[in-house]
């Protein structure tokens, strides 16, 4: 097996540079301020500002650098096996105006593109979810039948352009792909012909829903907006407690080159062995970019990272073995506890708060939608698709309560034990005992303690007490990261926020007091 390279940015990311903007200073005032500048954020912003509205985007770190930098990009209304589930919680109608929405989002990522003319590699492919174990197959022939009820040209096969035979699978024709920050470059560009302000390395640290809205930030500027987006991901303001209805989990992903005529021809995924997906996208010499992810699991929770990475890369190069592995990185995503996002007014936010998370890893469609969704509340016309993602609805929350009480259960499993736990001799032993590149948690002075010895040898320590809600971090060992097994936060060995909801950095301790 060849030796994966160093985790860092995406292949998007290294691909697509995105222009750079200043902080905000001073004060500042919008008709709407977008936090957040992933696809929700500048999708709306899009939106609003081709609406006349003035928008202010402010983004904590970089443009589209959190959850949508590191996706896979795949444009489709096939969601693995997510019809028959909405049919039998929500019913038929929710289910076929989940595919007519999804479908909506689709087509208008492929006119935008046409219309700004956003070279952003877009290609039509069929999206695949099959199953490699006869005992799948019954959920598939289910789902594909519920999928053409809601409207999707679905059918069950037993081929597809995989190198390998499956059980079975769900297809759905005329789905896309495309480069998602080539993408968003273009209506980076677009907002800001259009007179919107963008302003990166400034995290929104307080928002007062009165009238107008104030945001305040890290760096003590305001700005003053009648309306307010939340496009975090992750909500980092939560007046409604969204994050109880809401878990988190992280997939690892590699790619490398394939030759052109290896490629499967379509967008594939699996549930089976901790999750598979597999699509290709083009290169210059011709050849394809094969991207795999899997190996699913939630942030936190301590597991071998660099493990996961091994049995990914084992499974590709064994059904691929004409790639070598170029990228990695990982992906983070949150699920509803109810299965569909929450797009709309933010419940105790006040009238004017908009939200949008929850997207299940399909937050390409689902940003897409978010942007024309909350852009029709925000621009007073009625809501296109009869409140099904409203974030206040409450009778699909009940119909969910079990899977939400397992999601609460877990989360209160760890706030609890993180503090009845001694540490012992740390987590991942005792930091005497620490290699370069592993973190272990202690107890120092009484405190937990968050301890990682870098490749020179050297100890950096912070407080493993996460700022969102007080749970006990956890350290990756592929990514280096500290993270938050309760909501999902993320932090660099130096303790600077890497992803929300968490809104302050972790203390730093001194390692000579360990």
């Amino acid at each position: 097996m060849n030796r994966l390279p160093d985790t860092g940015h995406s292949y998007w990311m290294r691909t697509a540079a995105l222009p750079s903007f200043p902080p905000l200073s001073g004060a500042a005032e919008a008709d709407v301020a977008v936090i957040g500048s992933g696809i929700v954020g500048l999708s709306t912003a899009w939106e609003l500002a081709r609406a006349g509205l003035t928008v202010t985007v402010l983004e904590a770190d970089r443009l589209a650098g959190g959850v949508t930098g590191h996706t896979t990009g795949k444009l489709t209304a096939l969601h693995t096996a997510v019809y028959d589930t909405l049919r039998s919680k929500h019913g038929e109608d929710a289910a076929r105006r989940y595919a007519e929405s999804q479908g909506a989002a689709l087509r208008h990522v492929i006119e935008v593109a046409e219309e700004l003319g956003i070279d952003c590699e877009l290609e039509r492919r069929p999206a695949l979810t099959y199953c490699e174990q006869p005992e799948g197959v019954g959920a598939l022939r289910a789902e594909a039948e519920a999928a053409r009820s809601a409207g999707l040209s679905a059918s069950f096969v037993t081929e597809t352009g995989l190198p390998f035979p499956v059980a079975g699978a769900v297809r759905v024709e005329d789905q896309a792909q495309f480069h998602p920050l080539k993408y968003l470059r273009g209506l980076v560009h677009e907002i800001v012909a259009l007179g919107g302000r963008i302003h990166e390395g400034t995290r929104v640290t307080e928002l007062d829903d009165g009238d107008p809205c104030r945001l305040t930030t890290d760096s003590g500027a305001t700005v003053s907006a009648r309306h307010v987006v939340v496009a975090t991901h992750h909500p980092v303001f939560d007046h409604a407690l969204l994050a109880t209805r809401l878990t988190q989990h992280r997939d690892l992903v590699i790619a490398g080159p394939l030759p052109a005529h290896r490629d499967p021809g379509g967008m594939y995924i699996t549930e089976e062995g901790g999750k598979r997906s597999v699509r290709t996208s083009p290169l210059a010499d011709g050849s394809r970019l094969l991207i795999v992810t899997g190996e699913a699991f939630t942030p936190g929770e301590g597991g071998d990272t660099d493990a996961g990475y091994a049995r990914l890369q084992a499974w590709t190069e064994q059904h691929f073995p004409d790639v070598t592995i170029a990228h990695r990185w990982a992906a983070q995503d949150n699920s509803a506890t109810d299965t569909l996002p929450l797009i709309g007014a933010m419940p105790g936010g006040g009238e004017n708060v908009y939200v949008a998370t929850g997207f299940a890893g399909w937050g390409m469609t689902g940003g897409v939608l978010a942007g024309t969704v909350i852009a029709s509340l925000v621009n007073g016309e009625e809501e296109p698709w009869g409140g099904l993602y409203d974030p206040g609805r409450l009778g699909s929350a009940l119909r969910s309560a079990p899977t939400l009480l397992k999601a609460q259960w877990e989360t209160g499993k760890h706030f609890v034990k993180d503090r009845l736990d001694t540490l012992g001799e740390g987590t991942n032993g005792p930091v005497e005992s620490l290699r370069p590149g592993e973190g272990t948690v202690v107890r120092a002075g009484g405190k937990p303690c968050a301890v990682h010895r870098d490749d020179r040898g050297g100890l950096h320590a912070v407080s493993a007490v996460c700022t969102h809600l007080g749970c006990l971090v956890a350290f990756n060992n592929a990514e280096r990261t500290w993270e938050c097994p309760c909501h999902g936060s993320r932090f660099g060995i130096d303790g600077r926020i890497l992803q929300g909801p968490a809104l302050r950095p972790l203390e730093r301790r001194d390692p000579g007091e360990l």
